[in-house]
């Protein structure tokens, strides 16, 4: 058996149509259902549950973009539809068709700048490495 490490920076990334273009150094991923109960008259429980849709929330910190992407002229203001890609030791998990939905941005004179976007994702899929 191969041991593997922990995923790195590098293991988590923004991807659109297969072109890596931004690192990222930290996330953050909650998945919320809208799910709701049955209830019958003179029932003190529910008697039973119904599934509803799933929304996939993402926060990523220190987002910094590949060198290919600036000399591109990416601009996170305009990206829409794209991958994020996070690779752990055992699989990889795959958030498709992204959309930011806040954007922030952090510098200091002479730093490189870090961008923080939070992200909701159509879906969430899971695959083996």
């Amino acid at each position: 058996m191969k041991i593997q490490g922990f995923p790195t920076s590098s293991d988590i990334y923004l991807e659109i149509e297969g072109k890596k273009v931004a690192v990222v150094q930290s996330y953050e991923a909650q998945t919320t259902k809208t799910s709701q109960t049955i209830e019958a008259f003179g029932e003190s429980e529910p008697v039973a549950t119904i599934p509803g849709q799933s929304k996939h929330t993402i926060h990523l910190s220190r987002l910094y973009a590949t060198d290919s992407a600036i000399s591109d002229g990416i601009n996170f203001h305009q990206l829409e539809g794209f991958d994020l890609v996070i690779c752990k030791p055992d699989r990889r998990i795959i958030y498709t068709d992204c959309q930011w939905s806040k954007i922030g941005e952090t510098g200091t004179l002479g730093a490189t700048i870090m961008e923080n976007i939070s992200i909701v994702a159509a879906q969430r899929i899971e695959t083996g490495v």
